[in-house]
């Protein structure tokens, strides 16, 4: 269920369009506005982004499920990742992992 009003948007992850970017990564792009952007990912067991990510702005993400590694740190449920722009990592899981992702769009 969406709704949508000139100031709020409210739905449920599971109901957005799932993408592959590649095999066993899956992304839900969240609404967005002119300041952040969101999306949900869910990585399968031993998958890795599949390249470096670099960030033009300030990125954030919290890990829901499962266990990110991410720069050398096992990353579980409650997880909260901030980097600065101009930051760079690549996450990659063993048993699958589920994260919600927040970019501070630059002006």
């Amino acid at each position: 269920m969406t709704q949508d009003s000139s100031d709020v948007q409210i739905l449920h992850v599971d109901e957005v369009e799932p993408v592959e970017v590649v095999p066993g990564i899956i992304r839900r792009r969240l609404p967005a506005t002119e300041r952040a952007a969101g999306w949900m990912y869910d990585f399968a067991p031993g998958t890795e982004w599949p390249e470096v990510d670099v960030h033009e702005g300030e990125e954030r993400y919290y890990v829901i499920s499962g266990e990110f590694i991410d720069r050398g740190q096992r990353l579980g449920p409650g997880s909260y990742v901030v980097f600065a722009p101009g930051s760079t990592h690549r996450p990659r899981t063993e048993n699958g992992a589920r994260m919600l992702g927040i970019s501070i769009l630059t002006p």
